[in-house]
């Protein structure tokens, strides 16, 4: 498939290596989707099941049928793990570089995020906070002109939008290269030392759980960093 490695293939699902920059779903001011390239390689079309951000490289699992679509999801939403509780969980680990060192060197961050909802007592959508979790482990550090930064590995507890940039922004250690949440000033400074013009974040691997009706036999699959991504941290990491 034209841009997008595939990495895993199935009669259930198709295990991608997304690009950065690349959004899943088209919509205003987006001529090219993951979704809109799928359409145009399976027929029928392949469905989405979870969700990277347009700047987000790595692993992203599609469904072939509406039943395989089901069954994803609920694994994905953490409603297969209830139901299933003597097997293992789905886990999504992430690699991202942060400004500055983290506190400890292995922790959760659990900060409420407010999502989409509708509030009983109004008629419109409302923000409405939902409980997030995401652990952290730091990797190495290294610093680039004077910018410290921190490699972290990464791993979702729960799944909320843009949940890693925004935790990473509210503990005070944003991604580096994020446009949305991140540190605008450090990005530019980085810009001019080293070119960098990603968001460095990176679904790196992905393990999901033997099942009979989705993948029989489980999967654990990793991905190579993006050129990019490496290069930032060939030049500058300790």
């Amino acid at each position: 498939m034209k841009r997008i490695p595939v990495l895993f293939e199935n009669d259930n699902c198709l295990v991608l290596n997304k690009p950065s920059g690349l959004p899943v779903q088209g919509g205003a001011g987006v001529k090219v989707s993951l979704d809109s390239i799928l359409s145009e390689s399976y027929s029928p079309r392949p469905l989405l099941v979870h969700r990277l951000d347009r700047d987000t490289s790595g692993l992203i699992v599609v469904a072939k049928t509406r039943e395989a679509a089901a069954g994803f999801s609920a694994l994905f939403s953490g409603r297969y793990a209830e139901k299933n509780a003597n097997n293992p969980q789905l886990v999504k680990r992430y690699l991202g570089v942060c400004s500055g060192i983290p506190d400890s060197k292995t922790g959760v961050i659990r900060t409420d995020l407010d999502v989409p909802g509708r509030d009983r007592t109004k008629t419109h959508e409302a923000r409405i906070p939902k409980k997030a979790e995401t652990f952290y482990r730091l990797l190495s550090t290294g610093i680039a002109g004077e910018v410290i930064f921190s490699l972290l590995e990464l791993e979702l507890g729960t799944g909320r939008m843009h949940q890693i940039r925004r935790h990473l922004a509210h503990t005070g250690h944003p991604l580096l290269g994020d446009d949305k949440y991140g540190d605008f000033s450090l990005n530019k400074k980085l810009r001019k030392i080293s070119g960098l013009k990603h968001l460095l974040l990176h679904a790196s691997r992905l393990i999901i759980p033997p099942s009979p009706s989705l993948i029989p036999e489980g999967l654990d699959i990793s991905v190579p960093l993006p050129e990019y991504f490496s290069a930032f941290l060939g030049l500058y990491n300790s």
